[in-house]
């Protein structure tokens, strides 16, 4: 083993930017981007410049984190944007290994919420210095100062080192672009949270002349180039062309000779060819072939691996199905088992949190996850690269103690919701299991409140949650761990409305099943028998005929159907969708199409299973 000199790089900053989801984390970036001088003066850079995938602009979440860099004062400051959503939990885990210290970003008015704490005890158990940023201050209900009690209230229970409680805070509106070292006092610019991350975080270890260390964290991919390793140089100098042997801690058997391709470092948005990167930076690197994260380039001579955070295990699982409706291939290029098993192989290269297991049947993989929105996105990206497949119901992944006792995942769920509604969301997650910790009062006439459940209990819920509470409510979570089964949770109370042959839906078939219940399609939609086309508020699955057409007995009554009045359709969302299927249903996901369908789809066949069961 080699001693440290201790070198440290007084020109360079790694920093981490962490928060709850939505509390502001990429609008501070896109504003320290802007102010450090990264666009040109005439450039026109549209807002939440970080959130780059099409998925993360249209649900305005971070789901990737990204590395960026800016100048200020003659100092580099190496930013990663990390995710706000517990789903993504695995993003932050293993970037905050990159990093030397972070900015917690906490929001003026709703303050610390159930991802601060997470993300903040993950910097805490990597002694992580913190710098607090009370953002969006501008805003009418904002209140700095209770929020900074309770933020050090967090770090308190955290069990946080005196030396973090002196952690200095900062109060900003990213959206007004300004940082200010007091909450009272506006000012034009963010230089104090430029200073403050040059003062409080320390420089970077250099160790130049040490054996090369350099740890991957991030993957990226290019189409030119191939896959890119993304990682802090613990020690030692890296080059251009530089013969290196990769080595993995978890695999210490691995051991294999490599050449560096190109090499390169951060300035703003892009990635920068350089020749030579010292001990402390922030590098990308080319050339090598199934890079992995967690995989360590080291000296030739001194091949020593470095440790791996631990990633969090995944708690929910759902199976990706080859599609077999009578609509299969319509739609999609890739829809064999052999496209979607390797696109999910490809997939657990960069997405550390995810699983992939075999079925029984060569046409199913088990794939598990953080959640169920870790899942959709994963879903939805696949749909939008022309993936054509069917889901299964989600499930939560139960384990057994050692004298065999049924374990299952629990949740930490904190509810905001206005005083008019507290009594319907206790009362609904009381049937899911759910014990109430915690209620507080602000202010401003809403109530938070704190239950324990069972992560199934939350399956099917939000929009359950988001009805109940006329869209204002806020609900968040977040892991607890493992605990005994908590007995059975009613599930859905609505039936299914399901087409009962194969064709083109009508207005007159339509507006007869509409008095049956909520349809999910509109006039002119191709339905096949077996495919569920709405929803029944009594609670049994109804056989109807969406595809019948008026008889015409005269020419007179052939436009008699245009006085027909239908309620719109509710259309689903592919988590909406994931939410209302039950154990005997699929989701058919194509790149055009989201459709439920019954696993059976010939009516009689499915009566008699139902028979055979009982």
């Amino acid at each position: 083993m080699f001693r440290r000199n201790n070198m440290l790089r007084e020109d360079l900053r790694n920093i981490a930017i962490i928060a709850h989801v939505d509390h502001g984390k990429t609008t501070l970036v896109d504003q320290m981007l802007r102010q450090s001088g990264t666009f040109r003066e005439n450039q026109v850079v549209q807002d939440r410049v970080m959130d780059s995938g099409d998925l993360e602009k249209e649900r305005g979440i971070t789901i990737l984190s990204k590395n960026t860099a800016v100048i200020h004062n003659g100092k580099k400051i190496n930013i990663i944007d990390t995710p706000g959503h517990a789903d993504f939990g695995g993003e932050v885990e293993r970037v905050l290994k990159m990093v030397n210290g972070v900015v917690l970003v906490v929001d003026a008015f709703e303050g610390p919420m159930p991802q601060t704490k997470f993300v903040l005890k993950k910097a805490f158990d990597l002694n992580l210095p913190v710098i607090v940023c009370i953002n969006k201050i501008d805003r009418p209900e904002a209140r700095p100062v209770q929020v900074v009690d309770e933020v050090l209230d967090l770090f308190i229970e955290l069990g946080a080192e005196d030396e973090a409680l002196e952690a200095p805070f900062i109060f900003a509106s990213a959206k007004k672009g300004y940082a200010s070292n007091q909450a009272t006092i506006e000012k034009d610019n963010m230089d104090d949270l430029f200073d403050a991350i040059v003062e409080h975080i320390p420089a970077p270890e250099s160790n130049e002349d040490e054996p090369l260390q350099l740890l991957i964290s991030t993957i990226d991919y290019n189409d030119y180039v191939g896959r890119i390793g993304i990682g802090k140089i613990e020690r030692g100098t890296i080059k251009n062309g530089q013969e290196a042997v990769l080595v993995n801690k978890l695999h210490p058997e691995m051991q294999r000779k490599v050449k560096i391709g190109k090499l390169y470092e951060f300035i703003g948005l892009d990635k920068v060819e350089t020749n030579e990167q010292k001990g402390g930076a922030i590098v990308a690197v080319t050339g090598i072939e199934d890079i992995s994260i967690g995989d360590t380039i080291a000296d030739s001579e001194c091949p020593e691996a470095l440790d791996f955070v631990k990633i969090s295990e995944p708690t929910i699982s759902m199976n990706f199905i080859v599609n077999d409706s009578p609509f299969a291939g319509r739609e999609g290029k890739f829809v064999t088992s052999r496209q979607i098993r390797t696109r999910l192989e490809k997939e657990l290269q960069s997405n550390v949190s995810l699983r992939v297991e075999e079925t029984d049947s060569t046409d199913a993989f088990k794939v598990s996850g953080r959640g169920e929105l870790h899942l959709s996105v994963l879903v939805e990206t696949m749909r939008r690269e022309d993936y054509e497949l069917q889901l299964s119901k989600p499930q939560v992944l139960f384990k057994t103690d050692e004298n065999g006792k049924k374990l299952e995942p629990m949740e930490k769920v904190t509810v905001d919701v206005s005083e008019q509604f507290v009594g319907a969301v206790i009362d609904k997650l009381s049937r899911r299991k759910a014990e109430l910790q915690e209620m507080k009062e602000n202010s401003a006439g809403y109530s938070r409140l704190v239950f324990k459940m069972p992560a199934r209990g939350l399956i099917g819920y939000r929009g359950e949650f988001m009805t109940d509470t006329h869209g204002e409510g806020i609900i968040n979570s977040s892991f607890l761990g493992y605990e005994p089964y908590k007995g059975e949770i009613p599930t859905r109370t609505t039936g299914s409305l399901i087409a009962f042959e194969t064709g083109v839906a009508s207005s007159y078939g339509l507006n007869i099943a509409q008095g049956r219940g909520i349809l999910f399609i509109g006039p002119q939609t191709e339905v096949y028998e077996g495919m569920v086309v709405g929803e029944n508020p009594k609670g049994l699955d109804i056989e109807v005929n969406v595809t019948k057409k008026k008889q015409m007995t005269n020419t007179r009554a052939a436009g008699s159907d245009d006085a027909i009045r239908l309620s719109p359709p509710r259309v689903l969302s592919l988590e909406e969708a994931l939410e209302f299927i039950e154990d005997d249903e699929l989701i058919e996901v194509t790149p055009k199409s989201i459709r439920i369908r019954k696993k059976i789809l010939d009516t009689n066949k499915r009566y008699k299973s139902k028979n055979t069961k009982k």
